[in-house]
């Protein structure tokens, strides 16, 4: 019984993973933007402006190809600017534009309202076991 447990979890954890998302990604589709645009606008919002274009690949799971034809086309929608890295001119970072700030701020509170509607039901010890667990595997995850 045991095993059946650990082999569904893995299952219900990417498939949760995905539903979220992609209600997500319907909720913020009026504002024009893509499932890799607003996550890398999310991502650049919260690791702060500037993180190179090798680092937001990472963050965001693509190949470092397949960004710069993202970026291509944040830049022209103007939500995003490249510069130059001073110390290594190879290298580009990746700043939000004030445009692009104020859009981040829209992108919280819709997640935040349907994080709400989610978690709806689950009492705070139930999230915060939850939040232990995934910390857990995450954890457990890098150690391997």
């Amino acid at each position: 019984m045991k095993s059946d447990t650990h082999e569904q979890f893995g299952g219900h954890l990417s498939e949760t993973a995905r539903i979220w998302r992609n209600k997500l990604d319907q909720r913020l589709r009026p504002l024009g933007l893509s499932q890799a645009k607003w996550m890398a606008i999310i991502y650049l919002s919260k690791q702060g402006d500037g993180l190179m274009q090798r680092e937001l690949a990472n963050l965001l799971g693509i190949e470092g190809a397949s960004l710069v034809g993202l970026l291509d086309r944040m830049a022209q929608d103007g939500w995003i600017e490249r510069r130059e890295v001073p110390e290594d001119r190879r290298c580009k970072s990746v700043h939000l534009t004030e445009r692009a700030h104020d859009l981040s701020r829209e992108i919280k509170s819709v997640a935040a309202t349907l994080r709400g509607e989610l978690l709806e039901g689950l009492s705070a010890e139930e999230i915060r076991c939850c939040e232990r667990v995934l910390s857990h595997i995450k954890q457990r995850a890098a150690q391997i």
